[in-house]
């Protein structure tokens, strides 16, 4: 079993993960769930911060005016209306 040193201001423990559950699971179920959050919020800045920094990667899309898009939803409904299905 591998153990981990947990630093905690001013204190250090030495823990393996499944004393570790085994502590979490002593805790009230509010308490659990603050650690759940804690957890979930790591990860979730985690996914959040590689998004972003693939966005960020990709080249610069041109800017689409609003007559830009007026004229593409203009020919869509032309296109629909002169199709023979309608």
């Amino acid at each position: 079993m591998t153990t981990a040193t947990i630093t905690i201001p001013n204190i250090e423990v030495e823990l393996t993960v499944e004393q570790l559950i085994t502590a979490v699971r002593q805790l009230e179920p509010r308490e659990r769930a603050k650690i759940v959050r804690a957890l979930t919020d790591a990860e979730l800045d985690q996914e959040l911060t590689q998004l972003i920094a693939q966005l960020y990667s990709q080249p610069p899309i041109d800017e689409i005016s609003d007559a830009d898009i007026l004229a593409e939803i203009q020919a869509v409904r032309q296109s629909h209306s002169l199709s023979p299905l309608n």
